[in-house]
């Protein structure tokens, strides 16, 4: 009873989800907060929420869109004051809600994002060069009976063009250019300091690249944002990479394109109903499919617990956030 006494003086953090790096948390930190989680009771989550979680001050929500935070569940949280998000997007949380009941919010910030721009050139490459396709060619015996392998394409001075140059747009840019290739991209607003073309129309930015690479955030101006216009103007041997948010892409027209041979093919890490993947992806061998693992490797994972640990530190500690999301 003593230990179960102390565990309930613990500040409460709600947990929704859970983030894949819960099980980490759980066994590292339960002595520095008391984790409250719906997923392991049979009660309805909004029972859950107004029976146990009416006090908790704190909640950590898995990132990716897979959970919503909705009014709904706000409303059953009167005491909540600080969101914690295991994502860099936020597309999953409801931000004028969480403004107007003055709810802090923190994020991943940069910590992944050198493993998402890694993962958008392994990608681009994959597509390129026919890498997966290969690899499925040689395990099924097709290389004896067929012959070789039909070419790929080069990604050495391709004309790229990035959606979104923050962190992991500038970080993919980066990487491209040691490939010597032409960067250009689209964003809000020119970059003033970035060395590459600047395209305020993303039809414009796609008809002077031979692929494009998606790293912006999902809002209302950016769903859908690359349309069957886009795809067009990007051309029959366009590549699409995204590792954005999968309803930045009309997934339906980008079907249709594939299909028809109006793009050249598509690495795609993320999906508009994740993770329910459109079947007739699956029989097409220029694209290469990721189950939304991005910027998940045990290096980040770890660097992720530690900045989820310090915002909660800082805000029970009545300090500045870590990595505070500031839209």
């Amino acid at each position: 009873m003593a230990a179960e006494d102390q565990a309930k003086e613990l500040p409460q953090v709600l947990v929704l989800g859970p983030p894949s790096i819960f099980p980490y948390l759980e066994s590292q930190f339960s002595n520095r907060f008391l984790f409250l989680k719906p997923w392991l009771s049979k009660l309805p989550l909004t029972q859950f929420l107004t029976s146990f979680a009416q006090s908790a001050p704190a909640l950590l929500i898995r990132g990716g869109g897979s959970t919503q935070l909705t009014s709904a569940i706000l409303d059953c949280l009167p005491s909540l004051k600080l969101v914690v998000t295991s994502s860099v997007g936020v597309d999953h949380l409801n931000l004028p809600e969480l403004r107007r009941r003055g709810v802090a919010i923190a994020y991943a910030g940069n910590v992944l994002a050198e493993d998402a721009a890694d993962m958008a050139v392994g990608l681009l490459i994959d597509v390129l060069r026919k890498v997966s396709a290969g690899d499925r060619f040689v395990r099924q015996g097709l290389w004896s009976r067929k012959g070789d392998l039909p070419p790929g394409l080069k990604l050495s001075g391709k004309r790229i063009g990035i959606v979104g140059l923050g962190k992991i747009g500038s970080e993919v840019a980066k990487r491209l250019e040691g490939f010597g290739c032409k960067v250009s991209y689209n964003s809000r607003t020119k970059k003033s300091i970035a060395p590459y073309s600047y395209y305020s129309n993303v039809y414009e930015l796609a008809a002077n690249c031979e692929a494009l690479i998606i790293c912006c955030a999902l809002t209302e101006e950016t769903y859908h944002l690359i349309n069957k216009e886009v795809m067009l103007a990007l051309g029959k041997d366009g590549v699409i990479v995204n590792i954005g948010r999968g309803a930045i892409i009309d997934e339906k027209e980008m079907i249709r394109c594939l299909i028809q041979g109006e793009i050249g093919g598509a690495g795609l890490d993320v999906f508009e109903n994740e993770p329910k993947i459109p079947k007739e992806l699956f029989n097409l061998d220029n694209v290469v499919l990721s189950p939304h693992v991005a910027v998940m490797t045990y290096e980040s994972s770890m660097e992720l617990s530690k900045l989820v640990v310090d915002n909660l530190e800082a805000f029970f500690s009545n300090k500045s956030l870590v990595s505070p999301f500031v839209d």
